[in-house]
Protein backbone atom coordinates (compact mmCIF):
# COMPACT_ATOMS: atom_id res chain seq x y z
CA UNK A 1 0.00 0.00 0.00
CA UNK A 2 1.66 3.30 -0.89
CA UNK A 3 2.59 5.76 2.14
CA UNK A 4 -1.00 7.69 3.06
CA UNK A 5 -1.40 10.40 1.29
CA UNK A 6 -3.54 13.62 -0.57
CA UNK A 7 -0.42 15.32 -2.07
CA UNK A 8 -1.25 16.31 -5.62
CA UNK A 9 1.42 16.12 -7.85
CA UNK A 10 0.00 19.08 -9.91
CA UNK A 11 -0.46 21.56 -6.46
CA UNK A 12 3.26 20.68 -5.50
CA UNK A 13 4.91 23.40 -8.18
CA UNK A 14 6.55 25.55 -5.26
CA UNK A 15 4.37 28.26 -6.17
CA UNK A 16 4.54 29.84 -2.43
CA UNK A 17 7.96 29.90 -3.26
CA UNK A 18 7.45 31.65 -5.92
CA UNK A 19 5.27 34.40 -4.20
CA UNK A 20 7.88 34.60 -1.38
CA UNK A 21 10.12 36.61 -3.59
CA UNK A 22 7.97 39.66 -2.91
CA UNK A 23 5.02 41.01 -0.96
CA UNK A 24 2.09 40.70 -1.88
CA UNK A 25 -2.18 41.18 -1.33
CA UNK A 26 -2.96 41.31 2.36
CA UNK A 27 -1.20 44.69 3.56
CA UNK A 28 2.21 43.65 2.31
CA UNK A 29 2.33 40.39 4.49
CA UNK A 30 4.62 37.80 2.43
CA UNK A 31 2.90 35.26 1.60
CA UNK A 32 4.63 32.06 2.96
CA UNK A 33 7.56 29.67 1.09
CA UNK A 34 7.83 25.54 1.12
CA UNK A 35 6.21 24.58 4.81
CA UNK A 36 6.13 28.85 5.04
CA UNK A 37 4.12 30.88 7.50
CA UNK A 38 2.46 34.52 7.05
CA UNK A 39 2.10 35.80 11.22
CA UNK A 40 0.37 38.35 12.56
CA UNK A 41 -2.89 40.05 13.67
CA UNK A 42 -3.77 40.27 10.12
CA UNK A 43 -3.77 36.33 10.01
CA UNK A 44 -1.76 33.47 8.85
CA UNK A 45 -1.35 30.59 6.39
CA UNK A 46 0.83 27.59 6.25
CA UNK A 47 1.90 25.59 3.56
CA UNK A 48 1.51 21.64 5.04
CA UNK A 49 4.30 20.27 3.02
CA UNK A 50 4.36 15.83 2.61
CA UNK A 51 7.47 16.04 0.89
CA UNK A 52 9.48 17.60 3.43
CA UNK A 53 13.06 15.80 4.31
CA UNK A 54 12.11 15.91 7.89
CA UNK A 55 9.23 13.58 8.36
CA UNK A 56 9.97 10.49 9.54
CA UNK A 57 10.85 7.57 6.74
CA UNK A 58 6.86 6.07 5.57
CA UNK A 59 7.08 2.11 6.21
CA UNK A 60 3.64 0.65 6.02
CA UNK A 61 2.57 -1.30 8.95
CA UNK A 62 0.57 -4.36 7.44
CA UNK A 63 -2.69 -5.14 8.92
CA UNK A 64 -2.10 -8.31 10.67
CA UNK A 65 -5.69 -9.22 9.09
CA UNK A 66 -7.57 -7.86 5.97
CA UNK A 67 -10.49 -6.21 6.54
CA UNK A 68 -14.13 -8.27 4.84
CA UNK A 69 -14.44 -4.63 3.16
CA UNK A 70 -12.32 -3.12 1.28
CA UNK A 71 -12.77 0.53 1.18
CA UNK A 72 -10.64 3.71 0.04
CA UNK A 73 -8.90 5.33 3.39
CA UNK A 74 -9.19 7.70 4.75
CA UNK A 75 -12.32 8.98 2.78
CA UNK A 76 -13.66 5.13 2.78
CA UNK A 77 -12.49 2.75 5.53
CA UNK A 78 -12.60 -0.56 4.93
CA UNK A 79 -14.25 -2.64 7.50
CA UNK A 80 -14.49 -5.97 9.82
CA UNK A 81 -17.51 -7.61 9.91
CA UNK A 82 -16.44 -10.37 12.28
CA UNK A 83 -13.42 -10.14 15.25
CA UNK A 84 -10.79 -11.64 14.49
CA UNK A 85 -9.46 -14.55 15.81
CA UNK A 86 -6.93 -15.05 16.64
CA UNK A 87 -5.89 -11.45 17.68
CA UNK A 88 -2.48 -10.49 16.65
CA UNK A 89 0.22 -9.08 19.18
CA UNK A 90 1.10 -5.80 17.11
CA UNK A 91 4.20 -5.33 19.97
CA UNK A 92 5.53 -8.68 21.03
CA UNK A 93 8.40 -7.34 22.80
CA UNK A 94 7.48 -3.94 24.46
CA UNK A 95 10.55 -1.85 25.71
CA UNK A 96 11.57 -1.88 29.36
CA UNK A 97 10.79 1.53 31.08
CA UNK A 98 10.16 2.88 34.32
CA UNK A 99 9.86 6.59 34.43
CA UNK A 100 6.59 8.51 35.83
CA UNK A 101 4.34 11.07 33.71
CA UNK A 102 1.71 13.36 33.70
CA UNK A 103 -0.69 13.71 30.84
CA UNK A 104 -3.55 16.40 30.57
CA UNK A 105 -6.54 15.18 28.36
CA UNK A 106 -9.84 16.34 27.93
CA UNK A 107 -12.41 13.94 28.69
CA UNK A 108 -15.53 13.04 26.96
CA UNK A 109 -17.29 10.01 29.28
CA UNK A 110 -16.63 8.72 32.70
CA UNK A 111 -13.76 9.34 34.71
CA UNK A 112 -12.26 6.80 35.35
CA UNK A 113 -10.35 6.22 39.26
CA UNK A 114 -7.00 6.90 39.66
CA UNK A 115 -6.67 3.10 41.14
CA UNK A 116 -8.78 1.51 38.14
CA UNK A 117 -6.89 -1.72 37.50
CA UNK A 118 -6.89 -0.56 33.50
CA UNK A 119 -4.80 2.07 34.23
CA UNK A 120 -1.76 -0.55 35.43
CA UNK A 121 -2.86 -3.52 32.88
CA UNK A 122 -1.46 -0.19 30.47
CA UNK A 123 1.30 0.11 32.44
CA UNK A 124 2.20 -3.33 32.12
CA UNK A 125 1.77 -3.50 28.98
CA UNK A 126 3.34 -0.75 27.62
CA UNK A 127 6.41 -1.84 29.32
CA UNK A 128 6.71 -0.01 33.01
CA UNK A 129 6.00 3.47 31.80
CA UNK A 130 3.57 4.84 34.42
CA UNK A 131 0.92 7.81 33.63
CA UNK A 132 -1.32 9.69 35.75
CA UNK A 133 -3.64 11.46 33.40
CA UNK A 134 -5.57 14.95 34.41
CA UNK A 135 -8.55 14.87 33.00
CA UNK A 136 -10.97 17.44 32.47
CA UNK A 137 -14.14 18.14 30.21
CA UNK A 138 -14.14 19.45 27.29
CA UNK A 139 -15.88 23.04 27.81
CA UNK A 140 -13.69 24.10 30.77
CA UNK A 141 -10.82 22.54 29.48
CA UNK A 142 -10.36 24.13 26.28
CA UNK A 143 -10.79 27.56 28.13
CA UNK A 144 -8.27 26.68 30.83
CA UNK A 145 -5.57 25.29 28.50
CA UNK A 146 -4.89 28.44 26.89
CA UNK A 147 -3.59 29.70 30.53
CA UNK A 148 -1.81 26.24 31.52
CA UNK A 149 0.14 26.39 28.35
CA UNK A 150 1.32 30.11 28.78
CA UNK A 151 2.18 29.10 32.43
CA UNK A 152 3.76 25.88 31.27
CA UNK A 153 1.91 24.31 33.73
CA UNK A 154 0.08 21.02 31.67
CA UNK A 155 2.63 17.98 32.88
CA UNK A 156 5.07 16.23 30.67
CA UNK A 157 2.21 16.88 27.53
CA UNK A 158 -1.00 18.21 26.51
CA UNK A 159 -3.66 16.71 24.11
CA UNK A 160 -5.51 19.22 22.05
CA UNK A 161 -8.56 18.52 19.32
CA UNK A 162 -7.61 20.68 16.22
CA UNK A 163 -11.15 22.76 17.07
CA UNK A 164 -9.11 23.56 20.57
CA UNK A 165 -6.38 25.22 18.14
CA UNK A 166 -8.82 28.63 18.08
CA UNK A 167 -9.05 29.24 21.51
CA UNK A 168 -4.98 30.42 21.08
CA UNK A 169 -4.68 34.40 19.29
CA UNK A 170 -2.13 33.03 17.16
CA UNK A 171 -1.53 28.92 17.41
CA UNK A 172 1.44 28.72 15.37
CA UNK A 173 3.25 31.25 18.09
CA UNK A 174 1.82 29.16 20.80
CA UNK A 175 3.43 25.82 19.70
CA UNK A 176 6.54 27.70 18.98
CA UNK A 177 6.88 29.01 22.26
CA UNK A 178 5.24 26.62 24.22
CA UNK A 179 6.23 22.57 23.18
CA UNK A 180 9.29 20.54 22.58
CA UNK A 181 10.77 20.30 18.82
CA UNK A 182 11.11 16.42 18.75
CA UNK A 183 12.29 16.48 15.26
CA UNK A 184 15.88 15.54 16.45
CA UNK A 185 14.01 11.97 17.72
CA UNK A 186 11.41 11.09 14.58
CA UNK A 187 13.00 12.23 12.10
CA UNK A 188 14.14 9.56 9.71
CA UNK A 189 13.84 6.04 9.72
CA UNK A 190 11.91 5.12 12.95
CA UNK A 191 10.59 2.34 12.67
CA UNK A 192 13.04 -0.12 13.95
CA UNK A 193 11.81 1.64 17.67
CA UNK A 194 8.36 2.81 16.72
CA UNK A 195 7.34 0.65 13.66
CA UNK A 196 3.75 1.53 14.14
CA UNK A 197 4.85 5.10 14.18
CA UNK A 198 6.41 4.73 11.34
CA UNK A 199 3.28 3.32 9.70
CA UNK A 200 1.52 6.96 9.93
CA UNK A 201 2.44 8.50 7.05
CA UNK A 202 3.22 11.77 5.73
CA UNK A 203 0.39 13.17 5.55
CA UNK A 204 -0.41 12.82 9.08
CA UNK A 205 3.18 13.81 10.19
CA UNK A 206 3.24 16.27 7.48
CA UNK A 207 -0.03 18.17 9.61
CA UNK A 208 2.35 18.05 12.61
CA UNK A 209 4.96 20.46 11.66
CA UNK A 210 5.43 24.12 12.68
CA UNK A 211 8.05 26.82 11.60
CA UNK A 212 9.77 28.36 14.28
CA UNK A 213 10.69 31.63 12.35
CA UNK A 214 8.30 33.34 9.50
CA UNK A 215 10.98 34.49 7.73
CA UNK A 216 12.67 31.31 7.03
CA UNK A 217 9.91 28.63 7.33
CA UNK A 218 11.18 25.79 5.39
CA UNK A 219 14.72 25.93 7.24
CA UNK A 220 13.25 26.62 10.50
CA UNK A 221 10.28 23.76 10.05
CA UNK A 222 9.71 21.25 13.16
CA UNK A 223 7.95 18.62 14.01
CA UNK A 224 5.91 19.15 17.42
CA UNK A 225 3.45 17.04 18.27
CA UNK A 226 2.27 13.32 17.17
CA UNK A 227 -0.71 12.90 15.16
CA UNK A 228 -4.13 11.77 16.68
CA UNK A 229 -6.32 10.34 13.77
CA UNK A 230 -6.02 11.43 10.24
CA UNK A 231 -9.44 12.34 9.34
CA UNK A 232 -11.12 11.28 5.79
CA UNK A 233 -14.42 11.12 4.76
CA UNK A 234 -17.47 12.07 6.70
CA UNK A 235 -17.19 12.82 10.45
CA UNK A 236 -20.00 13.74 11.98
CA UNK A 237 -23.51 12.74 11.26
CA UNK A 238 -27.17 13.17 11.66
CA UNK A 239 -28.69 10.06 13.13
CA UNK A 240 -32.22 8.97 13.46
CA UNK A 241 -34.15 6.57 15.59
CA UNK A 242 -35.23 3.94 12.11
CA UNK A 243 -37.91 1.94 14.91
CA UNK A 244 -39.92 5.25 15.37
CA UNK A 245 -39.92 6.25 11.66
CA UNK A 246 -41.13 3.33 11.04
CA UNK A 247 -43.57 2.97 14.16
CA UNK A 248 -44.81 6.28 12.46
CA UNK A 249 -45.35 5.10 8.82
CA UNK A 250 -42.26 7.29 7.73
CA UNK A 251 -39.60 6.84 5.28
CA UNK A 252 -35.92 8.03 5.91
CA UNK A 253 -35.81 11.53 4.59
CA UNK A 254 -33.95 12.57 1.63
CA UNK A 255 -34.46 16.20 1.44
CA UNK A 256 -35.24 19.08 3.54
CA UNK A 257 -38.92 19.45 2.45
CA UNK A 258 -39.48 15.96 3.57
CA UNK A 259 -37.59 16.19 6.73
CA UNK A 260 -40.01 19.23 7.94
CA UNK A 261 -42.74 16.90 6.96
CA UNK A 262 -42.24 14.27 9.37
CA UNK A 263 -41.06 16.97 11.68
CA UNK A 264 -44.37 18.51 11.90
CA UNK A 265 -46.24 14.79 12.00
CA UNK A 266 -44.06 13.51 15.33
CA UNK A 267 -43.39 16.47 16.99
CA UNK A 268 -45.94 17.70 20.33
CA UNK A 269 -44.89 19.69 22.76
CA UNK A 270 -47.00 19.08 25.45
CA UNK A 271 -46.59 15.11 25.12
CA UNK A 272 -42.69 15.66 25.21
CA UNK A 273 -42.44 14.90 21.45
CA UNK A 274 -39.86 17.16 19.26
CA UNK A 275 -38.75 15.74 15.93
CA UNK A 276 -34.62 17.83 16.59
CA UNK A 277 -32.64 17.60 19.08
CA UNK A 278 -29.40 19.49 17.56
CA UNK A 279 -29.14 19.99 13.91
CA UNK A 280 -27.10 23.55 13.79
CA UNK A 281 -23.66 22.17 12.91
CA UNK A 282 -24.18 19.69 10.44
CA UNK A 283 -27.85 20.65 8.86
CA UNK A 284 -25.76 23.72 7.08
CA UNK A 285 -24.62 21.32 4.50
CA UNK A 286 -27.88 20.39 3.54
CA UNK A 287 -28.16 24.22 2.33
CA UNK A 288 -25.06 23.96 -0.01
CA UNK A 289 -23.26 26.00 2.55
CA UNK A 290 -19.28 25.40 2.82
CA UNK A 291 -17.39 24.20 5.92
CA UNK A 292 -14.65 25.27 7.76
CA UNK A 293 -13.66 29.16 6.91
CA UNK A 294 -17.09 29.18 5.05
CA UNK A 295 -15.64 30.42 1.76
CA UNK A 296 -16.67 29.00 -1.57
CA UNK A 297 -14.97 29.90 -5.19
CA UNK A 298 -17.76 31.16 -7.14
CA UNK A 299 -15.17 31.60 -10.75
CA UNK A 300 -14.59 34.93 -10.17
CA UNK A 301 -13.98 35.24 -6.36
CA UNK A 302 -14.74 34.09 -3.01
CA UNK A 303 -17.91 34.26 -1.25
CA UNK A 304 -18.74 33.76 2.30
CA UNK A 305 -21.50 31.54 3.64
CA UNK A 306 -22.74 34.52 5.20
CA UNK A 307 -23.53 36.78 1.94
CA UNK A 308 -25.13 33.36 0.08
CA UNK A 309 -29.21 33.82 0.40
CA UNK A 310 -28.59 29.83 1.25
CA UNK A 311 -27.48 30.96 4.73
CA UNK A 312 -30.69 32.97 4.91
CA UNK A 313 -32.61 29.81 3.92
CA UNK A 314 -30.84 27.65 6.50
CA UNK A 315 -31.38 30.76 9.40
CA UNK A 316 -35.06 30.38 8.08
CA UNK A 317 -34.82 26.53 8.58
CA UNK A 318 -33.80 27.09 12.04
CA UNK A 319 -35.79 29.94 13.28
CA UNK A 320 -38.80 27.61 12.25
CA UNK A 321 -37.53 24.49 14.48
CA UNK A 322 -38.33 27.27 17.22
CA UNK A 323 -41.35 28.95 16.15
CA UNK A 324 -43.02 25.61 15.53
CA UNK A 325 -41.80 23.69 18.42
CA UNK A 326 -39.77 21.08 16.49
CA UNK A 327 -36.40 21.20 18.51
CA UNK A 328 -36.22 19.98 22.53
CA UNK A 329 -37.15 22.81 23.95
CA UNK A 330 -33.83 22.08 26.64
CA UNK A 331 -31.27 21.70 23.30
CA UNK A 332 -28.39 24.63 23.98
CA UNK A 333 -28.27 24.18 27.91
CA UNK A 334 -25.42 22.47 29.37
CA UNK A 335 -26.92 19.85 31.66
CA UNK A 336 -29.35 18.52 28.47
CA UNK A 337 -27.74 15.43 27.18
CA UNK A 338 -28.96 14.97 23.49
CA UNK A 339 -28.02 11.45 23.32
CA UNK A 340 -29.96 10.49 26.35
CA UNK A 341 -33.24 12.08 24.44
CA UNK A 342 -32.81 10.35 21.59
CA UNK A 343 -32.51 7.14 23.24
CA UNK A 344 -35.10 7.41 25.25
CA UNK A 345 -37.45 8.47 22.19
CA UNK A 346 -37.92 12.47 23.28
CA UNK A 347 -36.39 13.04 19.66
CA UNK A 348 -36.34 11.26 15.79
CA UNK A 349 -33.10 12.81 15.29
CA UNK A 350 -29.73 14.55 16.75
CA UNK A 351 -26.35 15.13 15.03
CA UNK A 352 -23.42 13.39 16.89
CA UNK A 353 -19.58 12.09 15.33
CA UNK A 354 -20.40 9.04 14.24
CA UNK A 355 -18.55 6.82 17.35
CA UNK A 356 -22.45 7.49 18.44
CA UNK A 357 -23.43 5.10 15.63
CA UNK A 358 -21.52 1.48 16.82
CA UNK A 359 -21.97 2.36 20.22
CA UNK A 360 -25.76 2.74 20.22
CA UNK A 361 -26.00 -0.10 18.19
CA UNK A 362 -24.15 -2.13 20.76
CA UNK A 363 -26.09 -0.63 23.65
CA UNK A 364 -29.15 -1.79 22.50
CA UNK A 365 -28.56 -5.14 20.45
CA UNK A 366 -29.60 -7.44 23.07
CA UNK A 367 -31.65 -5.14 25.86
CA UNK A 368 -34.12 -3.56 22.79
CA UNK A 369 -33.69 -5.84 19.43
CA UNK A 370 -36.01 -3.15 18.18
CA UNK A 371 -33.93 -0.50 18.68
CA UNK A 372 -32.44 0.52 15.25
CA UNK A 373 -30.10 3.86 14.68
CA UNK A 374 -29.02 5.19 10.55
CA UNK A 375 -27.23 8.01 9.81
CA UNK A 376 -29.08 10.74 7.10
CA UNK A 377 -27.12 11.09 3.47
CA UNK A 378 -27.01 14.06 1.66
CA UNK A 379 -29.81 16.21 2.50
CA UNK A 380 -30.78 19.36 -0.58
CA UNK A 381 -33.44 21.21 -0.76
CA UNK A 382 -35.76 23.02 -3.50
CA UNK A 383 -33.95 19.91 -5.33
CA UNK A 384 -30.36 21.61 -5.44
CA UNK A 385 -27.13 19.63 -5.41
CA UNK A 386 -26.79 18.29 -2.06
CA UNK A 387 -23.50 18.17 0.09
CA UNK A 388 -22.11 16.48 3.10
CA UNK A 389 -18.79 17.85 5.01
CA UNK A 390 -16.16 15.68 4.84
CA UNK A 391 -13.25 15.26 7.70
CA UNK A 392 -9.43 16.34 6.45
CA UNK A 393 -6.33 16.65 7.99
CA UNK A 394 -5.18 15.79 11.80
CA UNK A 395 -7.35 15.05 14.51
CA UNK A 396 -5.34 16.18 17.20
CA UNK A 397 -2.06 16.47 18.22
CA UNK A 398 -0.14 15.44 21.97
CA UNK A 399 2.31 18.03 22.32
CA UNK A 400 5.44 17.39 24.70
CA UNK A 401 6.61 20.14 27.97
CA UNK A 402 9.03 22.56 25.92
CA UNK A 403 11.81 21.49 28.69
CA UNK A 404 11.00 17.99 28.74
CA UNK A 405 14.20 15.65 28.17
CA UNK A 406 14.83 13.72 24.77
CA UNK A 407 15.26 10.43 26.53
CA UNK A 408 11.46 11.19 28.63
CA UNK A 409 10.37 12.37 25.00
CA UNK A 410 11.25 9.18 23.66
CA UNK A 411 9.74 6.79 26.47
CA UNK A 412 6.04 8.49 25.83
CA UNK A 413 7.22 7.76 22.51
CA UNK A 414 7.08 4.00 22.92
CA UNK A 415 3.54 4.64 24.34
CA UNK A 416 2.72 6.16 21.56
CA UNK A 417 3.53 3.57 19.37
CA UNK A 418 1.94 1.05 21.47
CA UNK A 419 -1.35 3.28 20.72
CA UNK A 420 -1.12 3.28 17.66
CA UNK A 421 -1.62 -0.06 17.02
CA UNK A 422 -5.07 -0.22 14.87
CA UNK A 423 -8.15 -3.18 15.49
CA UNK A 424 -7.33 -6.69 15.12
CA UNK A 425 -4.41 -6.74 17.21
CA UNK A 426 -4.25 -7.21 20.98
CA UNK A 427 -2.91 -3.70 22.40
CA UNK A 428 -6.15 -2.32 20.09
CA UNK A 429 -8.58 -4.39 21.81
CA UNK A 430 -7.03 -3.17 25.90
CA UNK A 431 -6.71 0.25 24.88
CA UNK A 432 -10.17 0.65 23.82
CA UNK A 433 -12.09 -1.86 25.56
CA UNK A 434 -9.76 -2.52 28.70
CA UNK A 435 -9.83 -5.96 30.74
CA UNK A 436 -11.44 -8.73 29.84
CA UNK A 437 -13.45 -10.06 32.72
CA UNK A 438 -13.81 -6.27 34.48
CA UNK A 439 -14.47 -3.92 31.87
CA UNK A 440 -15.44 -6.35 28.74
CA UNK A 441 -16.32 -9.94 27.49
CA UNK A 442 -16.65 -11.48 24.40
CA UNK A 443 -20.24 -12.15 23.00
CA UNK A 444 -21.21 -15.52 21.33
CA UNK A 445 -19.90 -13.63 17.89
CA UNK A 446 -16.62 -13.24 19.61
CA UNK A 447 -16.74 -9.24 20.30
CA UNK A 448 -15.79 -7.44 23.01
CA UNK A 449 -18.82 -6.03 24.77
CA UNK A 450 -18.69 -3.57 27.14
CA UNK A 451 -19.45 -5.10 30.81
CA UNK A 452 -21.67 -3.08 33.43
CA UNK A 453 -18.35 -1.52 34.87
CA UNK A 454 -16.53 -1.39 31.79
CA UNK A 455 -19.85 1.17 30.52
CA UNK A 456 -19.55 3.30 33.89
CA UNK A 457 -15.42 3.53 34.08
CA UNK A 458 -14.10 2.71 30.34
CA UNK A 459 -16.78 3.91 27.64
CA UNK A 460 -15.92 7.17 25.69
CA UNK A 461 -13.06 8.01 28.17
CA UNK A 462 -10.23 9.94 26.69
CA UNK A 463 -6.89 8.96 28.55
CA UNK A 464 -4.42 6.50 26.72
CA UNK A 465 -6.58 6.56 23.17
CA UNK A 466 -5.29 10.25 23.18
CA UNK A 467 -1.63 9.73 22.72
CA UNK A 468 -1.73 8.57 19.19
CA UNK A 469 -3.74 7.92 15.98
CA UNK A 470 -3.96 4.13 14.93
CA UNK A 471 -2.01 3.39 11.67
CA UNK A 472 -5.35 3.23 10.28
CA UNK A 473 -8.36 3.74 11.05
CA UNK A 474 -11.46 1.03 10.33
CA UNK A 475 -14.66 0.55 10.78
CA UNK A 476 -15.64 -2.37 13.18
CA UNK A 477 -18.30 -3.27 15.72
CA UNK A 478 -21.88 -5.27 14.56
CA UNK A 479 -21.83 -6.50 11.82
CA UNK A 480 -25.12 -5.12 10.99
CA UNK A 481 -23.55 -1.20 11.76
CA UNK A 482 -20.30 -2.14 9.63
CA UNK A 483 -22.34 -3.28 6.56
CA UNK A 484 -24.35 -0.04 6.89
CA UNK A 485 -21.45 2.44 7.32
CA UNK A 486 -19.73 1.15 4.51
CA UNK A 487 -22.47 1.07 1.85
CA UNK A 488 -23.11 5.32 3.69
CA UNK A 489 -19.71 6.33 3.31
CA UNK A 490 -19.63 4.69 -0.06
CA UNK A 491 -23.37 6.46 -0.93
CA UNK A 492 -22.10 9.85 0.29
CA UNK A 493 -18.56 10.61 -1.50
CA UNK A 494 -19.97 11.80 -4.58
CA UNK A 495 -21.40 14.78 -2.49
CA UNK A 496 -18.12 15.43 -0.48
CA UNK A 497 -17.22 18.41 -0.18
CA UNK A 498 -14.06 19.91 -1.55
CA UNK A 499 -11.59 21.56 1.06
CA UNK A 500 -9.94 24.19 -1.58
CA UNK A 501 -7.69 25.23 0.79
CA UNK A 502 -6.15 22.06 0.90
CA UNK A 503 -2.86 21.30 2.28
CA UNK A 504 -3.27 25.00 3.51
CA UNK A 505 -3.11 25.28 7.58
CA UNK A 506 -5.10 28.97 7.67
CA UNK A 507 -5.99 31.85 10.71
CA UNK A 508 -8.08 33.99 9.90
CA UNK A 509 -7.77 37.86 10.57
CA UNK A 510 -8.26 39.48 14.06
CA UNK A 511 -11.06 41.48 12.56
CA UNK A 512 -12.26 38.60 10.78
CA UNK A 513 -12.70 36.31 13.74
CA UNK A 514 -14.42 39.14 15.65
CA UNK A 515 -16.79 40.21 13.30
CA UNK A 516 -17.77 36.19 12.76
CA UNK A 517 -18.23 35.83 16.64
CA UNK A 518 -20.39 39.18 16.55
CA UNK A 519 -22.05 37.52 13.45
CA UNK A 520 -22.96 34.35 14.81
CA UNK A 521 -24.30 35.66 18.28
CA UNK A 522 -26.24 37.83 16.33
CA UNK A 523 -27.84 34.46 14.27
CA UNK A 524 -28.14 32.44 17.75
CA UNK A 525 -30.00 35.25 18.47
CA UNK A 526 -32.78 35.13 15.30
CA UNK A 527 -32.59 31.39 15.77
CA UNK A 528 -33.98 31.31 19.39
CA UNK A 529 -36.44 34.17 18.72
CA UNK A 530 -34.63 36.79 20.39
CA UNK A 531 -34.02 38.94 17.62
CA UNK A 532 -36.38 39.30 14.26
CA UNK A 533 -35.58 37.83 10.82
CA UNK A 534 -35.82 41.19 9.52
CA UNK A 535 -32.51 42.03 10.94
CA UNK A 536 -30.50 39.29 9.08
CA UNK A 537 -29.50 42.24 6.40
CA UNK A 538 -28.01 44.37 8.54
CA UNK A 539 -26.27 41.38 10.87
CA UNK A 540 -24.20 40.37 7.38
CA UNK A 541 -23.49 44.34 6.16
CA UNK A 542 -22.44 44.50 9.67
CA UNK A 543 -20.17 41.71 9.50
CA UNK A 544 -18.78 42.64 5.72
CA UNK A 545 -17.96 46.22 7.62
CA UNK A 546 -16.28 44.65 10.86
CA UNK A 547 -14.08 42.89 9.49
CA UNK A 548 -15.67 40.30 6.63
CA UNK A 549 -13.86 42.27 3.81
CA UNK A 550 -10.60 42.03 5.23
CA UNK A 551 -11.06 38.37 5.86
CA UNK A 552 -12.10 37.94 2.40
CA UNK A 553 -8.45 39.54 0.84
CA UNK A 554 -6.89 37.21 3.44
CA UNK A 555 -8.11 33.99 2.11
CA UNK A 556 -9.09 35.11 -1.65
CA UNK A 557 -4.63 35.83 -1.57
CA UNK A 558 -4.46 32.54 -0.57
CA UNK A 559 -6.68 31.04 -2.54
CA UNK A 560 -5.44 32.43 -5.66
CA UNK A 561 -1.86 31.65 -4.67
CA UNK A 562 -2.96 27.54 -4.24
CA UNK A 563 -4.79 27.55 -6.79
CA UNK A 564 -2.88 29.14 -9.78
CA UNK A 565 -6.13 31.76 -10.40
Amino acid sequence: MDTPSRRSPLRRRSMFKAAAVGTAGLAGLPLASACGEVSGREGNVQEIDESLDILPTYKEWPLPVQPDLIGDPPDRPSGFLTYPNPVAQAIPNPPANSGEYQIYVPNWGPLRTKDDPYYTAMQEATGGTRIDFIQNDPGSYNEAKVQWIKAQEFGDAIFMQSWMTGAHANFNETVANSFANITDIVSGDISERWPLLAGRGDAAWADSVWPTDPVDPEGTAGIFGVPWHLNGGPGNGVFYRGDLLEAGGFAVPTTVEEILEIARAWSDDRAGKWAFAGTDWMSPAWFGLASGHGWMWDGSGLVHNFERPEYKEWVEFQRLQTDEKLRHPNFGNPDFVSKLAFNAGDVLFDQDGFARWPQTVQEFETTNPDFTIGALGALNFKGRDPLYHSAYGVGGWLFFRKDLEEDSIAELLDVCNFVAAPFGTKEYELITYGLEGEHFEYDDQGRPVFTEAGNSSHKDSFSYTSMCGVTQTLHEGPASYVEARFAFDEAVQPYLEENIFEGLRLVAPDTGSTAGTVFGEKIKDIIYGRAELSEYEAAVEAWRTDGGADSREFFETAYKTLHGE
